[in-house]
């Protein structure tokens, strides 16, 4: 990578969280690790991180409270948050405050990179190279810039927020299958995966909302329906 990526770690178990770190150093990421939420916090309102990655179970100030005080600064970093298999329910509720990403413990490193990268912009696919700009409706949609402007206001995307209204507008006035969209975005079609899809997709429809005529249906057992 032409610039090495700066994530902020977050994970109270110290023996993982060194061999995290020390595994995401080897492969030239730049890591600040911390082991409770209120020192982690400060720092990711200090420094300018690609991506933070955040326990949802820390001392101190746990995942979810860190994530919710972050985003009072409007900060747009994405945030993935490690979740034990046992607190998975919970975390469509890091979804709502702001989060962009899970990983169920234990994880592989391959995995987390992967995730790490596709957060950060920095996976980028032929078809949103070629196409640069499109207009969902009255809105302007920079791919590249993962921004929607309408008269001159300008909201800025999360990376996933963008990648999946991309996919449904490439399908737009056609049903875009669910698990299209978690296979290729999230990995698998779990019910967990799916309710943090629909986390999204309730994101999309408010940001579009100030041109009543889009609308993003639902249709059940099946997938979602951009009509433009």
């Amino acid at each position: 990578m032409s610039e090495a990526m700066k994530i902020l770690f977050a994970e109270d178990e110290q023996a993982l969280g060194m061999v995290v770190s020390d595994s995401l150093r080897s492969r030239g990421f730049e890591v600040d690790y911390y082991t409770d939420g209120e020192s982690a916090l400060k720092a990711a309102l200090s420094h300018d991180y690609d991506v933070l990655v955040l326990d949802v179970m820390m001392p101190k100030m746990d995942g979810f409270s860190m994530a919710r005080e972050y985003r009072k600064a409007n900060r747009q970093t994405p945030i993935i948050f490690l979740t034990a298999r046992s607190q998975a329910e919970d975390v469509v509720e890091g979804f709502e405050l702001g989060g962009n990403d899970y990983l169920k413990k234990p994880f592989s490193m391959e995995e987390l990179i992967v995730r790490v990268k596709a957060l950060a912009g920095r996976l980028v696919n032929k078809e949103e190279i070629q196409m640069k700009e499109c207009f969902v409706g009255k809105y302007k949609f920079d791919i590249p810039k993962q921004t929607l402007e309408l008269n001159d206001k300008v909201k800025t995307l999360t990376h996933r927020e963008a990648q999946v209204l991309l996919m449904l507008f490439e399908k737009r006035n056609q049903v875009l299958e669910r698990k299209l969209v978690l296979d290729q975005l999230w990995g698998d079609d779990s019910f967990f995966n799916a309710r943090s899809m629909d986390v999204f997709i309730t994101r999309l429809r408010k940001y579009l909302r100030d041109d009543p005529s889009i609308q993003i249906v639902n249709i059940r057992g099946i997938g979602y329906k951009l009509m433009l």
